[in-house]
């Protein structure tokens, strides 16, 4: 296999958006994040899409709560 050094360019990025079910269910970062059992530091960055490392459980909690799946609020842009 060669040794090839990729950039976002070539394969693209993760976009996070989670403001739309927020909004439907009209909840906010404080009460997602009590709901959900985590930090509001958590939320915050789920709900600006600066998520470096998806946590599947906080993402599995996220989901129940806002009644979507992971693919309603994570996509793939090439």
């Amino acid at each position: 296999m060669e040794k090839t050094l990729f950039t976002p360019k070539d394969y693209g990025h993760i976009e996070i958006n989670i403001k739309k079910y927020m909004d439907k269910k009209q909840i906010t970062r404080n009460a997602l994040a009590r709901a959900i059992n985590t930090r509001f530091e958590v939320i915050d960055k789920w709900y600006q899409g600066h998520v470096e490392k998806i946590d599947a459980d906080v993402l599995a909690r996220i989901c129940f709560v806002l009644d979507c799946t992971p693919g309603d609020i994570i996509r793939l842009v090439e």
